[in-house]
């Protein structure tokens, strides 16, 4: 293009100019085949950057540019550092932003600091293993490809990595997870929609919400995550079932998806009377400690919860509230049991002794009552009630509990 322009420039110009046309086009020449060949030298350096890129992590095609990665913001201290750098790294390395990865990272393990099953040794009971809870068998499927542990020359059709090139592909090693949930997300088109990548991670929106939660605390400055949107309801991603009978819970804040998600990972365990966990509760114990998980405080009594709580008609209840009945133990001014309402008519409750923690109808019970013991917490606005029960002050709520995966039992399509 630069030898067109001189060409067409000299055939309006004077005579002089004409004279020195055929040095400058010469000149032109010259300087293109000079760039030409830098060019040349540079191919073999950068083809040999892509191969040992691909090689050594494990991402041929993959995005490394550090464009959308947002700063670390104060809310990170609480990672461990070796955590931190591969959030980071692998966040660069694979065009996904870190604080996603750190907020899958948090809501799984707490960043590698749990001590549950499977995230140092062995599996959780649906199969997923590792800081990031990969599938490795079982409902959650071989996610990671081949055994836990192999080789990294061994080719598998999962997203096992071997990240920090030691040879070896480990599930259970924080860059090879970190890496390998990276990929899981690249799958799952994160770039587009993290959310929707997110809900494909594990299947429930609270977790979605809990996740893209700590992400925004850890980044600095002013960044957001592009559509980070939650899926509509409407959508596939929005109104998908998990496996055991959970519905996916439109949760209508933070705190209240913190309190649903503590109550769906006791699902299964035992009644106790008197119960407070961590291996059992009796009703009221199980809500309070949901609800303890979300930063709010409520009473400790079924009764005390109804006689303190903001209360709401049946036609406007939604997840998070609680309902009441008059119980073997109770009456219906002084109710003897109470569930957490997850939506659809729907409740999590310890029943009785014999009856494990569960997903049960409220409809036809007899429940005498709901109440909201969210109402005024940290980004609530209190519904129009019925009888005003007072919630005090409750400390601002929203924050779920690090390192308690919410609902395993949503890896089963992993």
């Amino acid at each position: 293009m630069t030898n067109k322009l001189l060409i067409r420039t000299e055939t309006q110009q004077s005579t002089a100019r004409q004279q020195r046309a055929p040095r400058i086009l010469v000149l032109g020449i010259i300087g293109a085949f000079a760039v030409m060949g830098l060019g040349l030298l540079a191919v073999p350096i950068l083809v040999g950057t892509n191969a040992f890129f691909a090689a050594s992590a494990g991402c041929s095609g993959q995005q490394t540019g550090t464009a959308g990665q947002p700063p670390v913001g104060a809310g990170a201290k609480g990672i461990p550092s070796n955590y931190l750098f591969w959030y980071k790294k692998v966040g660069r390395q694979y065009g996904v932003p870190w604080t996603i990865l750190a907020g899958i990272g948090t809501v799984e393990s707490n960043n590698g600091q749990t001590t549950l099953p499977g995230v140092h040794s062995g599996q959780n009971g649906f199969g997923a293993a590792g800081p990031m809870q990969i599938g490795i068998e079982g409902a959650s499927g071989n996610t990671w490809g081949g055994a836990p542990i192999h080789p990294a020359s061994q080719v598998v059709a999962g997203v096992a990595t071997d990240e920090d090139g030691d040879g070896i592909a480990n599930v259970y090693d924080t860059a090879d997870a970190i890496a390998g949930a990276a990929k899981y997300l690249l799958q799952a088109n994160v770039q587009a929609s993290p959310s929707a990548a997110i809900f494909a991670y594990n299947h429930l929106q609270s977790y979605v919400q809990s996740v893209l939660m700590y992400a925004g605390r850890y980044a600095g400055g002013n960044f957001s995550v592009v559509s980070a949107q939650l899926p509509a309801a409407s959508t596939v991603a929005g109104c998908v079932q998990t496996t055991g009978g959970v519905p996916a819970v439109q949760a209508p804040t933070q705190a209240v998806a913190a309190a649903i998600s503590f109550a769906e990972q006791q699902l299964g365990k035992p009644y106790l009377w008197g119960g407070t966990g961590p291996d059992a509760f009796d009703c009221s114990g199980l809500v309070m400690m949901a609800y303890r998980a979300a930063g709010i405080s409520i009473a400790r009594t079924s009764q005390a919860q109804w006689a303190t709580e903001t209360r709401v008609p049946a036609s406007q209840v939604q997840p998070g509230d609680l309902v009441f009945f008059a119980g073997a133990d109770g009456t219906v001014t002084d109710p003897g049991h109470v569930g957490l309402v997850i939506g659809d008519g729907k409740m999590i409750e310890a029943y009785a002794t014999g009856f494990p923690i569960r997903v049960a109808s409220y409809a036809g019970r007899g429940a005498i009552g709901f109440t909201e013991p969210w109402a005024g917490a940290a980004g609530t606005t209190p519904r129009t009630t019925t009888s005003p029960g007072s919630t005090g002050a409750p400390p601002a709520g929203g924050i779920p509990t690090p390192g308690a995966a919410i609902t395993p039992s949503a890896r089963a399509s992993r």
